[in-house]
């Protein structure tokens, strides 16, 4: 490998800003901890894993099926 590199002719990716973009979610930590795990297993990093799994499911046109977990109501609880 060379010591020194000439980038003087060189140029940036005009397609780099449209192959991803830097957004903050928050997960909870069961999600994290499950795709940290299966990444080590996979040898490459848990945000590509989380990447690659919502991709597929975008282009599946996947729906989430959302419970919401029964809480206790508080009015019935007085009573």
């Amino acid at each position: 490998m060379r010591s020194e590199y000439d980038f003087c002719r060189s140029r940036k990716n005009p397609y780099a800003s449209r192959l991803k973009r830097q957004i903050t979610i928050r997960l909870d930590t069961t999600a994290v901890d499950y795709f940290k795990e299966m990444a080590a297993g996979l040898g490459m990093p848990y945000q590509n894993l989380i990447n690659l799994f919502l991709r597929d499911c975008a282009m599946r046109r996947r729906r989430p099926v959302i419970q919401w977990p029964q809480e206790p109501s508080k009015r019935a609880a007085g009573r």
